[in-house]
């Protein structure tokens, strides 16, 4: 995104913005190496008809209209497409944000106004959407396409996250699992489970990023030609075949982690098949014989 973009609502006009990125990558990046010599292997661009390395300056983008013909499409061209939302963000509606499907959610920018003149608008617009608990949906021009896109408050400062189109998001249906459901007991005893390891934030060591962690030491451990960390082979769970049982034993340990008492009193008892089969068999029995 550039800075002349501009958030355009009926609230508050238009105002002048540029877009920081509201996230950080702390993921260690790995280059690829030939392994005999350690020599860096690099992706060279080639030209199909030349059979030659262009430089950059050489490429532009294009549309394969057809096997033999392509359309070449300039960013200029891709700045100037005929769309009100080519050089603003342009507010199409306000909705309460639990009728957003977290699904269609993508990543975050925050918007920040374009110099002191542009901010009393800014903290106008804020305001509105603070004092409404909505989020205001927009449309805008990125990267050669119209996206949508949510505009939610974050200590007043006004977030942009992308959003997906209907269409991009997959039918469940494509994913459907088996249709099992559970008995009353075993819902009850997930809810306890729940109950248990409800937290009121995300702040812990268990939200932290483990992997990056633990990839720093074995990077920092090869460079100075020491032994590798050992592996801390994790706990494998065994295959659910008691449901109840395996509730009980998650909601124990999910206690005895957080200091609390392990011992777990407040799930229901499994019915044992017999005694439920035969108060199935007597429900049955004195069916027919109101029928009758």
């Amino acid at each position: 995104m550039t800075s002349e973009y501009s958030v355009a609502s009926s609230v508050n006009g238009t105002v002048p913005i540029h877009v920081a990125s509201a996230t950080e990558n702390h993921s260690i990046q790995f280059h690829q190496y030939q392994l005999a010599d350690m020599g860096r292997v690099r992706v060279r661009k080639v030209c199909d008809l030349e059979d030659r390395e262009v430089t950059q300056s050489e490429i532009g983008k294009g549309y394969e209209y057809a096997k033999d013909q392509v359309v070449p499409i300039s960013d200029e061209e891709l700045s100037d497409l005929p769309l009100p939302t080519a050089k603003a963000i342009e507010i199409q509606a306000f909705v309460p944000l639990e009728s957003i499907d977290p699904i269609r959610i993508a990543e975050g920018y925050y918007l920040v106004p374009d110099g002191q003149v542009t901010a009393k608008p800014y903290k106008l617009l804020v305001q509105a959407l603070s004092r409404s608990s909505k989020v205001a949906i927009a449309k805008y021009a990125w990267s050669g396409r119209e996206r949508l896109g949510l505009l939610r408050i974050r200590d007043d400062v006004i977030v942009l996250h992308a959003m997906r189109w209907p269409d991009e998001v997959r039918d469940p249906a494509a994913v459907d699992p088996p249709c099992v459901g559970g008995s009353d007991e075993e819902i009850d005893g997930a809810l306890a489970l729940m109950e248990t390891m409800t937290r009121d934030n995300l702040d812990g060591p268990e939200f932290e990023d483990a992997y990056t962690d633990a990839l720093a030491k074995v990077i920092e451990a090869k460079r100075e030609d020491k032994s590798l960390p050992e592996v801390q082979e994790p706990d494998r769970p065994e295959q659910v075949l008691d449901l109840m049982a395996a509730l009980a034993e998650s909601v124990s340990k999910a206690r005895a982690s957080r200091g609390e008492d392990a011992d777990v009193h407040d799930l229901p008892e499994k019915q044992p098949a017999k005694k439920a089969a035969a108060k199935k068999a007597t429900r049955k029995t004195a069916g027919r014989k109101r029928s009758a």
